[in-house]
């Protein structure tokens, strides 16, 4: 049974979410919710729809039916997005994608502070101090000038995960977080995202790596044919 603090306080909310690429059935009526200090691992075998979720919270995937909401923003399925609801959702949502797509031209300072200015409106000075906090906190000040191919696998996702956090949404969403990384940075990321959820973070990752979810989730969902199971 859900807690009632979670229900009391629900960041995420699907209900019946239904996505089609074509005549393909991606997602097939996601329903699930998380709450406010969360993370959420949603587990399933490649091709399931793991990643659909994520993108489609993120505004990035349309879908056909159902709604999606994070806090008080809303989408409704096969209705248009307009541009202020999609800034928005933006602003509550980070993503960190499973190669991170940080820009390869750019030190990993401006990977951070990039978007809170030219998307979001940010002060320039604002955002680079923001954006060295997050660095800091993170571990990886020392790399802020260094490119994204001068980084290793783990400096480069807590790059990423900064980058996301750098407009302070109030969701993030991670697809595939241990896909590059060893055990012992396995390890190292369970407890920044463990943290993060004790800051009041909620998480929503996509992984199939069961000993991690277990580890650092405090729900796991499995997905299958486009629906959750839980």
């Amino acid at each position: 049974m859900e807690s009632a603090d979670r229900m009391n306080d629900v960041v995420l909310g699907l209900r019946d979410v239904c996505l089609r690429r074509g005549a393909r059935q991606i997602l097939a009526g996601v329903t699930f919710e998380a709450g406010r200090g969360e993370l959420v691992a949603i587990m399933g075998p490649s091709g399931s729809g793991k990643t659909t979720i994520l993108r489609a919270i993120a505004g990035l995937d349309p879908f056909q039916a159902g709604r999606l909401t994070v806090e008080d923003v809303a989408l409704e399925g096969g209705a248009e997005i307009s541009s202020t609801t999609l800034g928005r959702l933006r602003r509550k949502v980070g993503m960190v994608f499973q190669f991170h797509c940080l820009f390869e031209h750019l030190p990993a300072l401006q990977n951070v502070w990039l978007a809170p200015v030219h998307a979001h409106g940010i002060g320039l000075e604002e955002a680079k101090h923001r954006a060295r906090e997050l660095l800091t906190a993170f571990g990886v000040e020392h790399r802020a000038n260094a490119l994204p191919r001068e980084l290793s696998g783990g400096e480069a996702q807590r790059v990423a995960i900064a980058r996301a956090l750098a407009v302070d949404p109030r969701l993030l969403l991670m697809d595939e977080p241990t896909a590059s990384l060893d055990s012992a940075r396995r390890g190292e990321l369970g407890e920044l995202l463990k943290a993060l959820v004790r800051q009041g973070r909620t998480l929503v990752i996509a992984t199939h790596d069961e000993d991690f979810a277990r580890g650092c989730a405090t729900r796991v969902l499995r997905v299958s044919d486009g629906a959750v199971n839980r």
